[in-house]
This record gives C-alpha cells, structure tokens and sequence, in this order.
C-alpha cells in the first residue's frame, strides 16, 4: 500500500512518529523493566519472590541478585528498540509516505525482541528466559502448576496477560497489516483486519485462560479431602465468575462496533454499561479482599478492628498505612478505565490513537503496582513467622537447588 493516499492521509501525528509496532514492544519492554523493580523492592520489603514462584535461589549470598539478570534483559531489549525507532525516525522524517515504506524496520525490531528469549548463549540470562518461556507455554493453554511447582508464579503471568489483552490485540493486528496485500504494519491500525471477529476473539483469550485456571483449581480442591483451610472450592468458583464478566463487554462492544454509527441502539448501549460496571466493580473487590486480604468490604466490626488501621489488615509491610488507601483508589480509577479499552468499538468514537496507548500504559502501570500487594498477600501468607527473606539460614542456599545459571533472574 506504499503511498496510497487514503493510508498516509490517516495517520495521525502521533502514529507518524510512535507507529503500533514499536508501541506494541515498548509495552513489552515496560513489562520486563517492571517486573525487574517488582523484584528489586520486594526484597527490600524482606520478601522472598523467587521462593514464593518456586524459582531457584541463588547458590551463594556472593552471587548477583535475581532483579539485575532482569535489569539486563531489559538493557538489551531498550537498546535494541532505541537502535531501531531512532533509525526508522533518520529514514522517515515523518514523512507519511516513508512512514508506510519503512513498515519493515519496526517489524525487524519485533521479530529481534522475540529472538532475544531465544537466543542460546547460556551466559544471558539464560535460566530466566528459559523458566519465563516455560512458564508461558503452561499458562497460554490455561494450564496451571501445583502449588509446590510454582502455581502462584502461573497466575501472577497470567493475570498480567489480562492487562495485556488490549496490547496482544494490537499485536496480531501489526501482523495482520504487514501480511495483507499491499498493506503495511505502520499504516494506520485497522482493528477489523482479518474479520469482525478475530480482535475481540483475542482480547478475551486472556480472561479465558484465568478461567480455565481457576476451574482447574475447583476440580483440584473437590478431588482431595477436605480441608477447612481450602473449604469446598466455592471462591475458585466465584473467581472465574470474575474473569467471565470481561466476555459480555468484548462481546456487547463487538456487536455495536459491527453496527452503523449512526444506527440508534440505546438498549444495546445500556447493556454494554452494565457490563462494564460489574466487571469493574467485581474486579475491584476481588483486588482489594482477595487479592490483597484488606478488609475494606468486610462486615464493620472487623473493618474497624483496633488492631490494624481502618480497612486494612493487620500486618503491613508497606509504610505509611496512607499508601494502601491511595492504591485502592487507583484501583478503582484504572479499573473502570481498562473496562472501557475492552470495548473495540470506543476505538471508533474517539479515534485517537495517542489516548488508546496511553489507557494501555496506565493499565500496565496499574498492574504493576497491583504485583507489589499481591505478591506481599502471598507472602504473609505463607510466612506466618514473619521472616524476611535476610533471616533465611545461608545453608538453605547451599545445595537446595542446582541451576545451569545460577545467577539468572526470572
């Protein structure tokens, strides 16, 4: 489609400058960079993350932090997309016309960021790209570990996947564009590539995945005896309601997308809101009393307990008590606002491809914060005694584990 004016007259002047591939893998890139300072400030917060994903530890005290194997992933990757956009920018100029020719150059970039996860030299983070790809392969059929062979490292990656539904969206329509006759992965995106379908039928893959999990997770409970800690399974069933809610706003949004702009639809309009508002809302609650233990929604007398501030718990890792409270509120802000980029056919009425990257950085972002809580829920959980990961005895390092790569991070 190299110059066909209808293309070039689309692009917008963001897209001249950030076309959807290099917005796809600066995403990516966020993700690894976030997961690094996920790692590095939980362990100053005295948790454990790798034995809480069953990642091997580290052989010796001496040996390289697990957040710095991280931190080198993502040099790599930074570099390489900087390499790649600020070339693409010296050929291009912003030249809409260049901007269509040049569509290879981002491609190029995505295919050398899937490469690096398979590069073989063993001595980069080898391990940890290795336990990452395992991982995902697991996670992407919606399959789950035992808890003893890191089930809750499964759901932390596939609960991210769930905030990048919007982005793996945008990523098969690169594809699409690039392999389409005469088409071009930078021209302005078309989210109806490949049939009215195929967008929305992504979007929801992620929801499905937690899903499917959490079903497996019912059958594992109903089939082992039972347990007054595990109970019967019934919150494994309430958290795949959770997940399902995303379905009828994809689906809800797919039909009006499919309408006419024009065409009155006001029934249709509602019921798409309504989805939205309970997908939110349970969302946020499953966050906040779930997710994170806080007692926020829980009956008075244990919210207002003496022993722990107002509509928290009572042992907290992250100080001041004000910053829980702040992160709820976020929550709430950026869950509802994630609900509306569920729906193509917004994409249509605002147009504008600057705000769409920017609602999908923002719920990176969300998510990324959401990890800090989550991660220190499991951890007290599992550490009733309080010790920190500094208080593990330096024999627990020696011969626990044997890594090809001991030094690599996840």
């Amino acid at each position: 489609m190299d110059g066909d004016p209808k293309v070039e007259s689309g692009l917008d002047s963001f897209s001249l400058t950030f076309p959807l591939p290099y917005r796809v893998g600066f995403i990516i890139i966020l993700a690894v960079w976030g997961w690094g300072i996920n790692l590095q400030y939980l362990t100053r917060a005295k948790i454990d993350v790798p034995s809480l994903i069953k990642y091997p530890a580290r052989t010796s005290v001496t040996q390289p932090a697990h957040h710095l194997s991280t931190y080198r992933l993502a040099t790599v990757l930074s570099a390489l997309f900087s390499f790649s956009i600020t070339i693409f920018w010296l050929f291009t100029r912003r030249n809409p016309e260049l901007v269509i020719q040049y569509d290879w150059m981002p491609m190029t970039f995505l295919v050398a960021t899937v490469g690096v996860f398979f590069f073989p030299l063993r001595t980069f983070t080898h391990h940890g790209r290795t336990r990452f790809l395992q991982t995902l392969r697991r996670v992407s059929i919606g399959g789950i570990a035992q808890a003893q062979d890191g089930k809750f490292g499964d759901i932390l990656l596939a609960d991210a996947l769930t905030s990048y539904a919007k982005v793996l969206a945008d990523l098969y329509v690169t594809l699409c564009m690039f392999f389409t006759p005469n088409g071009a992965s930078t021209a302005r995106p078309d989210r109806g590539c490949g049939g009215a379908v195929m967008v929305p039928l992504i979007m929801a893959v992620p929801s499905a995945i937690r899903l499917r999990q959490c079903l497996t997770e019912y059958f594992r409970v109903r089939r082992a005896p039972y347990k007054e800690s595990t109970g019967w399974g019934g919150q494994h069933l309430a958290n795949a309601a959770k997940y399902s809610t995303a379905f009828p706003v994809i689906i809800l949004s797919a039909i009006q997308r499919s309408l006419p702009a024009d065409q009155p639809k006001p029934g249709l309009n509602r019921a798409w809101l309504a989805a939205v508002l309970l997908n939110s809302l349970y969302s946020f609650y499953w966050d906040v009393t779930k997710d994170w233990d806080l007692t926020l929604f829980a009956p008075a007398r244990e919210r207002s307990a003496p022993d722990h501030p107002f509509g928290l718990r009572r042992r907290l890792l992250f100080y001041p008590p004000l910053v829980y409270y702040l992160v709820m509120g976020l929550d709430l802000m950026l869950r509802c606002t994630w609900a509306l980029k569920l729906s193509p056919h917004l994409d249509r009425l605002t147009d504008f491809e600057s705000s769409i990257f920017l609602i999908q950085f923002l719920e990176v972002f969300r998510r990324w914060v959401w990890i800090f809580f989550r991660v220190e829920t499991e951890w007290i959980r599992n550490s009733p005694t309080g010790l920190g990961v500094d208080d593990i005895l330096l024999g627990d390092y020696q011969g626990k584990y044997d890594s090809e790569d001991d030094d690599e991070g996840f």
